[in-house]
């Protein structure tokens, strides 16, 4: 007899979360914008049981300075994403990953004399 590990919403709870291929799309997307700009240089990707995080670092040697996170346990809640910064606070959490990517996206914006 096998064990399935069952959800109390119905349904299996997956191995891992990971991010899927639109959801990528929008943070590479991002990724690439704020690299152009010369902001963030390298990135980490992790897979783990209860969340998936993209993390974003100035120089490959340093703690990640933002991290965007999927926690699909949290989506009836606050939202299953949300873009934490170098000290640990939330940023912006939310449903939408495009709106919660936007705060992210203020930072490529700048006056031009």
């Amino acid at each position: 007899m096998t064990v399935q590990n069952i959800s109390p919403f119905g349904g299996a709870i997956p191995e891992q979360v990971a991010f899927h291929r639109t959801e990528l799309g929008s943070i590479l997307g991002l990724y690439g914008r704020m690299v152009a700009a010369g902001e963030w240089r390298d990135y980490g990707i992790s897979c783990l049981r209860e969340v998936a995080v993209f993390s974003v670092f100035r120089r490959s040697a340093e703690n990640p300075i933002y991290r965007i996170e999927k926690r699909p346990r949290l989506r009836v809640r606050q939202g299953q994403y949300a873009v934490v910064g170098m000290d640990g606070q939330i940023l912006k959490r939310g449903n939408d990953l495009k709106q919660v990517l936007r705060v992210l996206e203020r930072k490529l914006i700048r006056a031009v004399n």
